[in-house]
């Protein structure tokens, strides 16, 4: 016959499985339950990267007063920390005293006057090396006849790249005599090729040169709101086809691109979020001819 000192052992012994139990089932439901928040976390912070990384696109042309509102909200990745690389670029050449392209402004686009049937070349003599780009008229005449204008203008020289992103898309992009994102030259041209073979299967291919925009994809507003900013692809990057592709990098230039991204990006500067190459890029000149 069982005493009540062992009955009472025996109940305490099954009370105590039952807490163990009760115990590990929670802590199997916790353990699950932040692999799951983690899990949600890893994909919010990843499309907040391509949201940023294609963000990046969107240059300062247009309505200014709306970037901010159509900046994305999702958080992004903090870039990780990596030693930085001796800068692989030279200084940048002495500006003329009559050279101010961040006052230069049109009220609109310049008349078209290049020629459809011709090969246009613009050529960037860059502190990290030259890099001419071949550019279709035939396909894009608005946006080559703007650079022909601009460049004669001289208003891409003494002008950094100042931006690059190595997540999500890897480009460069540049054209902004303000450095920050907002440069325009005070008109708008409107998006061409987008259709072309070239990006078939929203891919940008390397060496593939392209306008940024303001495009909103959500909104479906900004259209045809090309300025003075373009990308250099220097890798393969998946992008919606909303951005003009005008031109292409020849080897020799890749070989100068694939020099300034293997440098690396800066942290975003808190002030316009852009990562700028730790490369010193600057177009100490821009030309555009016939090729």
């Amino acid at each position: 016959m069982v005493s009540n000192e062992q009955r009472r052992r025996q109940l305490a012994r099954e009370k105590y499985l039952r807490q163990q139990q009760r115990r590990e089932t929670a802590r199997h439901k916790q353990r699950r339950r932040y692999v799951v928040i983690a899990s949600t976390l890893a994909v919010v912070l990843a499309a907040g990267g391509v949201v940023t990384a294609v963000s990046a696109l969107s240059g300062g042309d247009g309505d200014k007063k709306s970037d901010k509102a159509s900046e994305p909200t999702m958080p992004t990745p903090t870039p990780t920390p990596t030693t930085k690389a001796p800068d692989p670029c030279a200084k940048g050449a002495k500006e003329a005293g009559d050279k101010k392209p961040k006052t230069m402004s049109w009220k609109k686009e310049p008349e078209l006057t290049v020629d459809k049937s011709a090969s246009y070349a613009m050529k960037l003599q860059t502190t990290c090396g030259d890099m001419t780009i071949t550019m279709d008229a035939a396909k894009a005449p608005h946006t080559v006849n703007s650079f022909n204008f601009l460049a004669g203008k001289r208003y891409f020289d003494h002008t950094k790249c100042h931006r690059l992103t190595n997540q999500g898309i890897f480009v460069l992009q540049c054209g902004d005599p303000m450095g920050t994102g907002m440069g325009d030259p005070g008109y708008t041209i409107p998006d061409e090729n987008l259709k072309d073979a070239s990006i078939k299967g929203n891919t940008y291919p390397a060496g593939t040169v392209a306008m940024a925009n303001q495009y909103d994809p959500q909104t479906k507003k900004g259209k045809d709101s090309g300025g003075s900013q373009f990308f250099l692809v220097y890798k393969d990057s998946q992008l919606p086809p909303y951005y003009t592709p005008f031109g292409t990098l020849d080897k020799e230039s890749m070989q100068v691109l694939k020099k300034i991204a293997d440098g690396g990006a800066a942290a975003p500067d808190p002030q316009t979020g852009n990562t700028a190459p730790n490369a010193t890029v600057l177009i100490n000149k821009a030309t555009v001819g016939t090729s």
